[in-house]
């Protein structure tokens, strides 16, 4: 007697299915930490590459974003900088992770 439609065979199918997704998960876990994006602020004078899955690769300053008497504009660029690596990196990983983003939790 089988409970609930779960029978031998319906057993092995669901098992089947999870793990195909799980070999997607993985998959696409892999393709966001292989992708990279750069943020940039300043007109391109501060620049800060990290993968998708935010582990940071890079900084760039070009010399003439470097002002000792205004070291406040540089950490504005910066930060600036990261917050567009990170929202690149977000959006990234959401295109990637598609119809799978919601089911990150359950792997």
């Amino acid at each position: 007697m089988a409970y609930g439609g779960f029978g031998g065979g319906n057993m092995q199918q669901l098992m089947r299915q999870a793990q195909q997704m799980q070999k997607k998960m993985q998959e696409a876990q892999q393709q966001i930490a292989e992708t990279e994006v750069t943020g940039v602020a300043g007109g391109g004078m501060v620049e800060i590459t990290m993968t998708a899955d935010k582990t940071p690769v890079a900084v760039s300053i070009k010399p003439e974003a470097v002002d000792p008497d205004d070291v406040e504009m540089l950490e504005d660029l910066v930060l600036a900088a990261l917050n567009d690596a990170v929202k690149q990196a977000d959006d990234v990983a959401k295109e990637i992770m598609g119809p799978l983003g919601g089911m990150s939790g359950l792997m």
